[in-house]
């Protein structure tokens, strides 16, 4: 505990987490306070990706980037499946999907993008282990593959049935999940070897121990989680009053808030030297979530939904984790990157996020 203390009384970032209970009593009192719920929750989140993010740190320290890495993007993705999980048991379909999509393309695109592009700017040329980002990346594009097929399929012909996309959904979900647990067998067991971290990085700040390393994620996560809960439920009337439309929202906003911890995590260790890490949040996180999260909501949508999901997106959406999979397949080739790919890949992004603030996806 001392370790933890130490780092809030000389962080002055994390002094923002006095916010934290801020945001539930605001919640609260004023409720239909949309806007301000909206700015408190965001300000809450920030410390604790912070935080969460040199708990991380620590935890790589002691196992390495490859499992640090997964370890970030899993508990990072149970904030963003908690949120789902809620939206799922309202109902609120359009959206789950446009989270997962979102979620997808902007760990993809952003947080890779920026992680190249940060850790550019302060390395000429960094290093990274291409076999591991290879194989995330071949998991992602698959993942792709799969929720592109249910929609191919509905436009190609014109009989296909609600009946049968959600059959072909279940089945799909069930395959993307083998391919995860197949995934998660062959780089972290059998072939373990060979995802081992390109560059060891700069010495940094001494590490937490790991009792309070995992205390403190454990802890964190369950914060992350409960405050994401009010920023979900304010962003769409706060995202009217700043002007935004629903597709910005649920593709760019709630992905980027949504995906904080991750992205502190990823950014700081782009900035120590430590890409493997980095790479390993980013498209660690987006496969995860298309491989793993994606599925298990379909499956527990015949438990908890008022009626069955199906992994149906609509086009814009395909087409923008289609594009997204096969960038991240083609600049991770080399296994070198510099601050220009990085700028490369956030322009991606920006395309799409310029296209959903003006023109919002056609809703199924």
């Amino acid at each position: 505990m001392k370790h933890l203390l130490h780092e809030i009384r000389h962080n002055p970032l994390l002094w923002l987490l006095a916010l934290v209970p801020v945001v539930f009593v605001a919640e609260k009192l004023w409720h239909e306070a949309h806007t301000l719920l909206f700015v408190l929750s965001v300000l809450a989140i920030v410390p604790l990706a912070a935080l969460l993010s040199h708990a991380t740190e620590s935890v790589a320290a002691k196992t390495g980037d490859a499992v640090g890495g997964l370890l970030n993007a899993t508990l990072g993705n149970l904030t963003e499946l908690i949120i789902a999980l809620a939206a799922l048991r309202a109902g609120e379909y359009i959206l789950v999907k446009a989270s997962i999509a979102g979620a997808i393309v902007t760990n993809t695109l952003f947080v890779l993008g920026a992680s190249f592009l940060l850790g550019g700017l302060k390395h000429h040329v960094q290093e990274y282990n291409r076999v591991g980002a290879r194989m995330q990346a071949g998991l992602l594009f698959l993942a792709t593959i799969a929720l592109l097929i249910p929609s191919a399929v509905s436009e190609a012909d014109s009989v296909t049935v609600a009946a049968f996309t959600r059959k072909l959904s279940v089945g799909l979900a069930v395959l993307l999940i083998v391919a995860y647990g197949l995934g998660m067998l062959f780089s972290l067991k059998t072939h373990r070897e060979l995802f081992a971290s390109a560059e060891s990085g700069e010495a940094g700040e001494t590490p937490w121990p790991i009792g309070v390393a995992l205390a403190t994620l454990a802890g964190v996560t369950v914060l992350v989680a409960l405050v994401s809960e009010v920023f979900v439920e304010s962003v769409q009337k706060a995202a009217e009053a700043f002007g935004m439309t629903p597709a910005f929202v649920g593709f760019i906003v709630v992905a980027l808030v949504g995906g904080a911890a991750e992205m502190a995590s990823a950014f700081s260790g782009a900035r120590k030297n430590r890409l493997d890490l980095s790479v390993g949040i980013a498209l660690g996180s987006a496969s995860q979530i298309a491989l793993f999260v994606a599925p298990v909501l379909v499956l527990v949508s015949y438990v908890i939904g008022p009626s069955p999901m199906d992994l149906q997106f609509w086009p814009g959406a395909v087409v923008m984790m289609l594009i997204a999979a096969i960038t991240a397949a083609f600049v991770i080739n080399s296994g070198r990157s510099a601050w220009f790919v990085g700028t490369l890949v956030l322009m991606v992004y920006l395309v799409f996020a310029m296209t959903l603030y003006l023109l919002p996806p056609r809703a199924h």
